[in-house]
């Protein structure tokens, strides 16, 4: 496994930063005081916090995209395509709690290009979830309610699992994948 760069040590220390006090609140200063160095050591590897911000996001939100689009593109049946959804964020939440905080909360002080950017794929996700959603009702492979709540409670569920999960101590990986799919696809009754 290659070390990790000074850069990415930066994007996670800030990462974290983000989650607990919200990006406006971080201070390039309360960044290098968490990482043990000086403020302008940091710009020997970012330009700047926004920098840090575009990098969290982006390169979560192009893992959600590229993800959704092989979802899409396969030939798996509307109950597979969602279990394959459920995974890729459960999988994403494992691996990056800390950037998704951003993802969900701070996106919107992305600068012009990136929000742009970033808007559109999260209308392109959302377009596509809701389209795999309608082609399961359409063929009957699941049931026909509202498919703006069935989207909203599910894409709810899944983009907040940051939160929750990593204050459960006590479910592993495996179990929280079984059990969430059957939770999301069947139902508690």
């Amino acid at each position: 496994m290659k070390p990790e760069s000074r850069k990415q040590e930066i994007i996670n220390a800030a990462s974290i930063l983000f989650k607990e006090k919200g990006y406006s609140a971080v201070t390039m200063r309360d960044l290098a005081k968490a990482m043990g160095i000086k403020a302008a050591s940091l710009y020997n590897h970012i330009q700047s916090k926004q920098e840090i911000l575009a990098t969290i996001i982006i390169e979560l939100a192009e893992e959600f995209t590229t993800g959704m689009n092989r979802i899409v593109n396969s030939e798996k049946s509307t109950i597979q395509k969602l279990e394959n959804i459920i995974d890729l964020h459960i999988d994403v939440t494992l691996r990056n709690a800390d950037g998704l905080a951003s993802l969900n909360n701070d996106w919107m002080h992305l600068e012009e290009e990136n929000l742009q950017y970033f808007e559109k794929m999260r209308q392109d996700y959302e377009e596509n979830f809701r389209n795999i959603v309608q082609k399961g009702v359409d063929k009957s492979e699941i049931r026909s309610y509202n498919i703006e709540i069935m989207v909203f409670s599910t894409l709810s569920t899944l983009r907040t699992l940051y939160l929750w999960y990593p204050k459960q101590n006590d479910i592993d990986a495996a179990i929280l994948k079984h059990d969430m799919m059957s939770v999301l696809l069947k139902g508690v009754v």
